[in-house]
């Protein structure tokens, strides 16, 4: 049975996150009812990650196992047509060995939220960053993220829903970089914890804010705790950009 690799696009505004939920809209769900009419069965949608309600891709990955031999061109293009109107786009289809898979053959993630930091309401970003209206320090939000970097215990960083069995991660990169209004957060990792992405944007904005030091984001680290975390940031700002293999 021919397995496919999909690189995938979408626009998570009108969605209720990315795993299939009952009664709701999600990713995964027009994603396989797209494969169900391009091969008239069933076919499961297995993503490189689960994506929150309101969180965008730009590289999200997954595999489908279909029982004909279609041509690589004919179900990216057949998908996409029975994806619409749904925002969602598959970039490309790959044939892939049987052994892949999108999840845990992942060997990091890489992940930008975007800020707009400016006092005007955003209009063409609207529902694709966070407008936060008082000036940001991003040389001091770079310095105070660097020391998130290594392996930790993030359980300061961590929803209380999430279902990891441990809450220590490495993290690769967290880089803050500004270009005019909009403040870039960037970072990678093997995995992450949920809401671990937006516990740290929201924690390294009250530094930007000078609410919080260099000092006082060690400490939420170190105390291993959810209520030291800083306000958890809007899931409109945050993409999945890249998944490598």
């Amino acid at each position: 049975m021919p397995r496919f690799k999909l690189t995938i696009e979408y626009d998570g505004a009108p969605f209720r996150g990315w795993q299939v939920q009952e009664n709701d809209l999600t990713v995964q769900g027009v994603l396989e009812q797209a494969a169900k009419a391009l091969c008239g069965e069933a076919v499961r949608v297995h993503g490189a990650g689960r994506t929150d309600a309101g969180v965008h891709a730009k590289g999200q990955v997954a595999h489908i196992d279909l029982a004909k031999p279609f041509r690589t061109d004919q179900v990216r293009d057949a998908m996409n047509a029975h994806l619409r109107p749904h925002p969602v786009a598959v970039l490309s289809a790959e044939l892939v060995p049987e052994t892949f898979e999108a999840r845990f053959s992942a060997i990091r993630r890489h992940y930008l939220y975007r800020i707009v930091n400016r006092r005007a309401d955003l209009t063409l970003a609207l529902g694709q960053a966070w407008r936060v209206p008082k000036p940001l320090d991003t040389d001091a939000m770079h310095a105070a993220a660097q020391q998130l970097l290594g392996r930790h215990d993030f359980t300061t960083f961590r929803a209380a829903e999430c279902q990891a069995k441990s809450p220590e991660k490495t993290l690769d990169q967290l880089d803050v970089v500004r270009h005019g209004d909009v403040v870039s957060v960037i970072t990678s990792a093997r995995s992450f914890l949920h809401n671990q992405v937006r516990s740290m944007v929201g924690s390294l904005v009250w530094v930007g804010e000078g609410r919080w030091s260099k000092a006082d984001l060690k400490r939420a680290l170190d105390a291993k705790d959810r209520t030291a975390c800083g306000p958890v940031a809007p899931p409109d700002g945050l993409y999945l950009m890249r998944v490598d293999y």
